[in-house]
């Protein structure tokens, strides 16, 4: 405090030196203004990839997702070890939330950085800035897509960045002007962007149909969704991975049926005081098994832990279950492996995003995984559209097809059901498909069976989670909260 003081002080008697001349004011800074940046599709690309990091964040929407869903228990050390995920999993949460205020904070962050480019997007012309600018809108599309799923009605911007002290102005928007924009934005990215991009980890074609896609299916528009995801699935380049059991390993990142994949890396190291800095997976360490000793896998802190019921979902022979959920017991015995039991330990583990042996333990090792995240699979699109065509009435038949050719690759036998069994079926193998990949909670929400199957859910109240309190009060207290909370 006596340093900061003194440097105020040199600070004053400097600004009474330079008040003497006028040659100060002609001086120009040595730092960038945003406002003077964007002259060149550098300038563009590097904001683009600023645009992207934020991707990294959303492993606590996939943790956080699964937990707050039927699929898993919070776990952990004890039963305060992160107590904002102790909640979520309770039903109990908050305004206080610590989890959930990153959520909200880390999104707009990410919106923000996409708006960036988007403000200023007539700046500079150069050849190729339409993919950009698609890249940009899929990625503002991407964000407040998951703050719809967690918040609501959420502040809507739309080419332009929301700056410190506007947000005493700045209203909810209804969450159906929101999915309105996220529309126009993937219908643009869809028009504007390739099925292959030279780069690997970029929005494709693809990837901007199947989110247009699932944001239909998100608000019932059942033949839109349809629509869209059909022709993905008929002219993408996309297909089912043959062995399944091959899907999630670090050697097979970005696969044919990988429409769209977060990117991890392990080789900037990470650490507690600033989670979304970390650029490798941090939910893969916190999914981990608690103080492992062995083979393929490394050690974890054993949150996120499958419950017994969902393990019992799958049908005899479904070749997924030893590939989406690790049995440790028996693991253990099989390799000579050995590992402590955490808390509400149910002897399984999410083994889709557990550590790897063989990646470069850089800095935090927990933190740093280079597990991708594989967002959206070409598996998810066949389900979605089966969905969208059975329950819009489109067509059970072509429905069937995607759903039996999900079960085939499963070493399952094909169905042949009614309309209503169908629905149901296809509710079942979204489960047990993408089972510890965040998707459970919000189907469940948005088919209305959250409340029989969710303990401690109520109905009314949990389909969304409270707007942080921080957040409200920054505002001036002009938004209300959601209701229950």
């Amino acid at each position: 405090m006596k340093n900061l003081y003194n440097k105020n002080i040199l600070l004053i008697l400097l600004a009474l030196v330079l008040s003497c001349s006028d040659d100060f004011i002609d001086v120009a800074s040595q730092d960038e203004n945003s406002e003077e940046f964007f002259n060149s599709e550098a300038d563009y690309q590097n904001a683009l990839i600023g645009a992207y990091d934020l991707l990294q964040s959303t492993y606590l929407n996939v943790m956080l997702g699964e937990i707050a869903s039927d699929n898993t228990l919070a776990g952990g050390e004890s039963a305060t070890d992160v107590p904002g995920i102790q909640e979520v999993d309770d039903m109990i949460h908050t305004p206080l939330n610590a989890q959930l205020r990153d959520i909200w904070s880390w999104m707009f962050a990410g919106v923000n950085r996409a708006n960036f480019i988007l403000e200023f997007q007539d700046k500079t012309d150069f050849t190729g800035k339409e993919q950009v600018l698609a890249q940009a809108r899929f990625l503002r599309a991407y964000y407040y897509f998951e703050l719809v799923k967690w918040f609501g009605d959420v502040p809507l911007a739309v080419d332009k960045r929301i700056q410190f002290g506007e947000q005493f102005s700045l209203d909810r928007t209804p969450k159906e002007q929101i999915y309105a924009q996220m529309e126009q934005d993937l219908i643009f990215a869809s028009a504007n962007l390739p099925y292959v991009q030279n780069e690997i980890g970029r929005i494709t074609k693809g990837a901007a149909q199947a989110l247009l896609g699932k944001v239909y299916l998100y608000q019932d528009k059942f033949s839109e969704s349809a629509t869209v995801l059909e022709d993905l699935i008929n002219n993408g380049p996309h297909d089912l991975l043959v062995d399944y059991s091959t899907m999630f390993e670090n050697d097979n990142e970005n696969n044919i049926e990988s429409v769209f994949e977060v990117q991890y890396t392990d080789e900037e190291g990470a650490g507690f005081g600033c989670l979304q800095c970390s650029e490798g997976n941090v939910a893969v360490g916190f999914n981990g098994i608690r103080n492992y000793s062995g083979p393929v896998f490394e050690s974890g802190f054993s949150f996120n832990v499958p419950v017994q019921e969902v393990v019992d979902a799958f049908e005899d022979g479904d070749i997924r279950l030893d590939t989406a959920i690790l049995d440790i017991n028996v693991f253990a015995e099989a390799n000579d492996a050995s590992f402590s039991v955490g808390f509400e330990h149910t002897g399984y583990f999410n083994r889709k995003y557990i550590a790897r042996a063989g990646d470069l333990n850089t800095g935090d090792a927990n933190l740093t995984n280079p597990n991708n995240y594989r967002s959206i699979r070409f598996a998810d699109v066949l389900l979605m559209a089966a969905e969208a065509l059975n329950r819009g009435g489109v067509s059970d038949t072509r429905a069937l097809a995607y759903l039996n050719r999900v079960r085939t690759r499963a070493t399952l036998d094909a169905l042949d059901v009614t309309a209503t069994e169908l629905t149901n079926a296809i509710y079942q193998e979204r489960r047990v498909e993408l089972v510890g990949e965040g998707h459970r909670f919000f189907d469940l929400v948005r088919t209305g069976r959250a409340a029989q199957e969710i303990d401690g859910f109520v109905s009314g109240k949990h389909e969304i989670f409270p707007i942080p309190l921080i957040e409200i009060e920054l505002a001036g207290n002009i938004w209300e909260q959601n209701p229950g909370y």
